[in-house]
């Protein structure tokens, strides 16, 4: 039964019981309306509890019937709801722990409301691109007042229970560690005689002057909103509840929450909500496999990427060793990472004690003896395979039997580097991306022998680091940056063809990403991606780049870190200013090769940087290097800036029209460098089914 029916004494207790937060799914919304009725229909029954098992009262739809039928099937959540407010016996509901969404607007359908601290209670479905959509923005501020109701469903953000005691959304908190049930069921049968019952619709929202501060929150909320429509319509539907009679209030409700499910912005904030929640499993990993303890870890390198890599370990309450060649190396690594944790401490975003803590778990070595009991020792070394041969090979000499070796390499053969020990099994690629400290993805790469055990170890490994991991094949770039190459060189290509790095930047950044090629790549540096490129020209001769970011490398400009790249830097000031200099070597170099520059629109940028990313994540989805559509767009929209209102590339694909993709690219085709734009055979298969990616 996914909700659970007790008579005590004169109280019967309904007890919603569907794992792992009560989602009120059918069945269970079924289950809860019957169990009202049967207490109606017994004369026993002076009061009903409602109340939720485990760990939740109810964390609201149930997630697994989204976009489906059941949603809508009767008796849905506003036909519950109803049932629990026309009760002709008084409701209370029972709350513990978390109370959100759906699960928050049935308790306002009660009549009581009790509750334990540290209950959490939110209304988050803008951050679905949603507002409440079962009478939240019409009850909520009936009990909370118009302001502190509005803060919640604009921001989704939970707030404890016992920060609400005292509004009339509780009538009782109780003490911490109290039996609930047993106080909620002595406090049904106290008001089981009281009547008339008290409703949370009959309440008034009584805010003097509303319409200045409703007018202010407006202007408020737009500023901070961007794109997505979501929380000006929480605005607008929360002001019903003062303007506008109740029934009406809801009825508008409704009207803008259907209006909000079919915004391209609330489907790409539903989709990512849910590649999110994919991305951990793979199909012949079990979610029970067993996993190895990590409890000691070690970093190679104390450069930019080894120290962030070693400060999440410490975040995240492991001790790690950073192992450096050199004691200058070291103590400088060392005090680069103190320096970020004291900016955080001034911010007032890090303690004392935390800051203290965190700086405890890090220590450094110059000797590969002392990290030889870790758990797991990271690579963080340059990107060259014989440096990375030469550390494996010790690691393997050094690391106890069990240990994972994982190399942080953004391109090279995992299987290869593998090879270099006599252990492959304990072998994984596991990419972070920079700062690593801050960056939510990480691309975890499994090699061809990497064992079961140690993929599943380095998924819980990266919930536990706080970290997105997505599963990928091995190949050159992996994921993330054999994609990016292709969005690079039509980047290159644009210049020659008449564009500046100011123009596709803006361009780009228009459409919503984050940063542009030109400032990302002066960010991480140009000599990496050059570094890359001359690999590239030996072993893939036939692949045509632009030759103007291998000038701009031979002219010294290697990007922020030098104070010139693409763009100009001022000391201390990372803003981008154009670069006269660059401009005039790109319109020089577009004479010498003999390309007449034309005129290029921001919808050509946009559609050439996008759709090159499109088409590559097609050939990496069709050779299983990764394991969906879904898992593409995390590595996209959690380590590349790809907007969020966007849903990802291949989602954005799919919401354009893989037919309309393919015009375009055939357009494309036929201009220069036109190789460029085979299609994938996925991507033609798909378009001609007249489906998606992610269909």
């Amino acid at each position: 039964m996914t909700a659970e029916y007790q008579v005590h004494g004169s109280v019967a207790v309904i007890t919603l019981n569907n794992p792992p937060v009560n989602g009120l799914g059918l069945a269970t919304r079924t289950a809860a309306v019957d169990g009202i009725r049967k207490a109606l229909a017994d004369e026993h029954v002076k009061a009903i509890v409602l109340t939720g098992a485990g760990k939740a009262f109810s964390g609201g739809a149930d997630i697994k019937e989204f976009n489906s039928p059941k949603a809508l099937t009767e008796p849905t959540l506003h036909t519950l709801i109803k049932t629990v407010e026309s009760s002709t016996k008084p409701v209370v509901a029972a709350i513990h722990t978390v109370c959100m969404g759906g699960g928050l607007e049935l308790a306002l359908g009660a009549n009581y409301r009790v509750a334990l601290p540290g209950a959490q209670i939110a209304l988050p479905e803008v951050k679905l691109g949603l507002l409440p959509g079962a009478g939240g923005t019409q009850r909520l501020p009936r009990v909370l007042g118009m302001e502190m109701a509005l803060n919640m469903i604009v921001s989704g953000t939970p707030v404890p229970s016992e920060k609400l005691k005292g509004t009339a959304l509780f009538d009782e908190v109780y003490e911490a560690g109290a039996d609930l049930i047993t106080q909620a069921i002595a406090f049904a049968s106290k008001v089981a005689d009281g009547r008339p019952l008290p409703r949370v619709r009959d309440r008034m929202v009584d805010y003097p002057n509303h319409e200045a501060f409703l007018q202010f929150t407006r202007n408020t909320v737009k500023a901070v909103a961007g794109p997505f429509p979501a929380p000006i319509e929480c605005v607008e539907t929360v002001a019903a509840s003062v303007t506008k009679k109740f029934e009406d209030g809801l009825k508008f409700e409704r009207e803008r929450f259907l209006h909000l499910m079919q915004t391209p912005e609330s489907k790409a904030l539903r989709h990512a909500f849910f590649a999110e929640r994919q991305v951990s499993k793979i199909p012949d990993v079990p979610s029970d496999t067993p996993t190895r303890p990590i409890a000691k870890a070690a970093v190679i390198g104390a450069g930019t990427m080894g120290g962030g890599i070693a400060m999440n370990f410490a975040n995240a309450g492991i001790p790690v060793t950073l192992l450096e060649m050199k004691q200058e190396a070291l103590d400088k690594g060392i005090a680069i990472i103190r320096g970020n944790y004291e900016n955080t401490l001034k911010k007032g975003k890090l303690t004392q004690e935390k800051f203290d803590q965190r700086m405890g778990l890090i220590s450094g070595s110059l000797d590969y003896a002392d990290i030889a009991d870790a758990d797991i020792v990271i690579e963080a070394v340059f990107e060259d395979m014989g440096v990375k041969e030469a550390v494996f090979r010790q690691l393997d000499a050094t690391m106890k039997p069990g240990a994972i070796l994982a190399s942080n390499t953004s391109t090279l053969d995992v299987d290869k580097i593998a090879s270099f020990t006599q252990r492959p099994q304990d072998v994984i690629g596991l990419h972070f991306f920079s700062p690593a400290n801050v960056m939510k993805l990480l691309e975890i790469i499994r090699g061809k022998a990497t064992g079961k055990d140690v993929l599943a170890t380095a998924m819980a490994l990266a919930k536990k680091l706080k970290k997105t991991g997505v599963v990928s094949g091995v190949c050159d770039g992996f994921i993330g940056n054999r994609m990016i190459e292709q969005y690079s060189r039509q980047a290159g290509f644009l210049l020659e063809e008449g564009a500046t790095p100011e123009q596709v930047d803006k361009a780009i950044e228009k459409f919503g990403f984050a940063m542009g090629p030109f400032r990302m790549i002066d960010m991480a540096g140009n000599d990496v991606s050059w570094y890359i490129r001359k690999r590239r020209y030996l072993e893939q001769p036939h692949i045509a780049y632009s030759k103007t970011a291998d000038i701009l490398c031979e002219m010294g400009r290697m990007g922020q870190k030098v104070g010139k790249g693409w763009y100009d830097y001022k000391p201390g000031d990372r803003k981008a200013y154009p670069s006269a200099e660059v401009n005039e070597m790109i319109v020089k170099h577009s004479a010498d090769i003999g390309v007449a520059r034309r005129k290029i629109t921001d919808e050509e940028i946009v559609e050439r940087l996008v759709y090159a990313l499109v088409n590559e994540g097609a050939r990496i989805l069709d050779e299983g290097i990764a394991l969906r559509a879904s898992d593409i767009d995390m590595v996209y929209l959690t380590g590349y800036g790809f907007p969020l209102h966007r849903g990802g590339p291949m989602f954005y694909a799919d919401s354009v029209g893989l037919f309309n993709v393919r015009m375009a690219m055939d357009k494309y085709a036929h201009g220069r460098h036109g190789d460029a734009w085979e299609p994938a055979p996925l991507l033609v298969k798909l378009a001609d089914e007249g489906r998606g990616f992610n269909s």
